[in-house]
């Protein structure tokens, strides 16, 4: 089992995304209230050497000489990837190793206000900010930042990361009702993604049991009446994930495949029958027998039953 890499998990935006975990489970510079992956356990803005480059290129370099390569590379898991200060020697250690494979990053993008920190993931070919909040009021209600975050500053970095990164940024908005989808915030919202000129932008909602456990999500009826108040062109509600065909025996190691991703968000046995291509009946008794054993929990909700570890 992998200590830094996991899946290839099917993403609704990068298709089979191989992630990549720099920091240790769930330090973050944001406490959210949705997040999939469960607590921010460890809330920080301070950046350190979590693990490095070489690690991660040694269990890439494993991972890719005995199975297919992913669609991505994806920086994500269970924090805030920007913790790590190596990112940047760790993009430039992949570009040069796996130079074919494009690189994602995924953040929350509270560390882009500083401008040295914007420039290690300057060579990444995509980067997925998220956008939570149009007023600082509802910032700290659904995001729960660590106190060094500065909303106003977390903005501006966002607005200048456009002005210098030559990739693809697809801004994903996360609308979660009662938090952030009143008349002003929707609003602010709109202005503040004016000002960033993301390349897409992606309506999201609540789609995997988060840490408060009264979540709902928003309706696609109210995601489509926000699209139609913003009026951007290059917007789109994120849709489920598509069938992956013909990735027989994408992992051998399905126990251990099984437990790397579902340590780090909660899937469902369709969401794992993707990741691995097995059939949903093979994966159900291999998730029969963890259960049995311990190392993982169902829980129950309204698009089926989502299995974490304990």
């Amino acid at each position: 089992m992998y200590k830094h890499i996991f899946g290839p998990v099917p993403s609704r935006r990068l298709k089979m995304s191989l992630g990549i975990d720099l920091v240790k489970s769930k330090t973050c510079t944001l406490d959210c209230v949705y997040c999939e992956s469960g607590e921010t356990t460890c809330l920080t803005a301070e950046r350190t050497e979590y693990v490095s480059p070489e690690e991660i290129i040694d269990e890439l370099t494993d991972f890719l000489r005995n199975n297919p390569a992913p669609d991505h590379l994806t920086f994500s898991g269970s924090g805030e990837p920007m913790l790590n200060s190596g990112i940047g020697r760790v993009i430039e250690k992949i570009k040069t190793t796996f130079s074919e494979i494009p690189i994602a990053v995924l953040t929350n993008a509270t560390l882009f206000q500083n401008s040295e920190t914007r420039k290690e993931i300057l060579s990444a070919d995509l980067v997925l900010p998220s956008l939570d909040a149009g007023t600082e009021k509802a910032f700290n209600r659904i995001n729960r930042p660590s106190p060094e975050i500065d909303f106003n500053s977390y903005i501006q970095g966002l607005i200048d990361f456009r002005n210098e990164f030559k990739g693809q940024i697809l801004l994903e908005v996360f609308i979660l009702p009662g938090y952030n989808d009143d008349q002003e915030n929707i609003l602010a919202l709109k202005n503040i993604i004016e000002k960033i000129k993301p390349d897409k932008i992606q309506l999201n909602t609540l789609d995997r049991p988060g840490v408060l456990k009264d979540l709902k999500p928003a309706s696609f009826e109210r995601l489509k009446t926000i699209i139609d108040l913003w009026g951007f062109e290059n917007i789109q509600i994120v849709s489920a994930v598509g069938d992956r065909k013909n990735v027989s025996k994408y992992r051998k190691d399905i126990e251990n495949a099984i437990l790397g991703t579902v340590s780090r968000r909660p899937c469902t046995a369709k969401d794992i029958s993707e990741i691995l291509g097995m059939s949903e009946t093979e994966v159900t008794e291999h998730l029969s027998l963890l259960e049995k054993d311990k190392k993982i929990r169902p829980q129950k909700l309204k698009r089926g039953i989502f299995y974490s570890q304990p």
